[in-house]
């Protein structure tokens, strides 16, 4: 799912994760160790400025059997909110 409004999806956020400033593959990284923490259900917001993200996550979320809620861009930001499976 692709969102590119202004506004911010109003989802139960658990745990959020910035990984602003890094650059392939740490954000991807990142969310692998902090997924590994949370529960099924669970919701991770994660904030990134990598354009790469805009592919991994995806795939991140495809591969590991996560739901990826929404996905946004703005002004060199990515946002996305990703339930666990």
């Amino acid at each position: 799912m692709t969102n590119t409004a202004d506004s911010q999806p109003d989802f139960s956020v658990q745990v959020e994760l910035d990984t602003t400033g890094l650059y392939c593959p740490e954000p991807i990284m990142l969310m692998h160790n902090k997924v590994r923490d949370m529960k099924a259900g669970e919701v991770l917001k994660v904030v990134a400025t990598d354009p790469a993200t805009t592919r991994d996550v995806p795939k991140f979320c495809s591969f590991l059997g996560h739901e990826l809620l929404s996905q946004q861009e703005s002004d060199g930001h990515y946002l996305y909110f990703i339930r666990l499976g």
